[in-house]
C-alpha cells in the first residue's frame, strides 16, 4: 500500500483535526463530527464490529490501514487502533489515497 496517507494524517493531527481512541472516536461519530474513521487491520474483532456498525449507521466512511503501529506513527504517538478525521478536506484527500 502507498504510504503517502501517513503524512496527510500527520498534517491533520498537527491541525488538531484528529481524535484517537475507540470511545472518543465513537463519540465523534455519534456527534456527526467524524468525516472518516481509520482502523488498524490488527484491531480486535469486537472493536472492528463496533466501529463498523457505528460508521455504517451514521454514514461515516471507514477504512482499514496496515496495523496499529503505522497508524500510531502517522499521528506521532504509540500504537493506535482507531483514528477519526474531523475535517472534510483531509477526509476527502485520505479517501482518494486509500481507495
Amino acid at each position: 500500500m502507498n504510504n503517502q496517507w501517513l503524512s496527510i494524517v500527520g498534517l491533520a493531527t498537527r491541525a488538531r483535526k484528529t481524535i484517537t481512541g475507540e470511545e472518543l472516536v465513537i463519540k465523534e461519530v455519534r456527534a456527526g463530527n467524524a468525516k472518516l474513521v481509520l482502523i488498524a487491520s490488527d484491531a480486535s474483532a469486537n472493536t472492528m464490529k463496533k466501529l463498523n456498525d457505528k460508521c455504517t449507521y451514521y454514514k461515516v466512511p471507514i477504512r482499514t490501514v496496515e496495523n496499529r503501529y503505522e497508524l500510531g506513527r502517522a499521528i506521532g504517538k504509540d500504537a493506535r487502533v482507531s483514528v477519526a478525521i474531523l475535517d472534510e478536506g483531509f477526509a476527502k484527500k485520505l479517501l482518494s489515497m486509500l481507495d
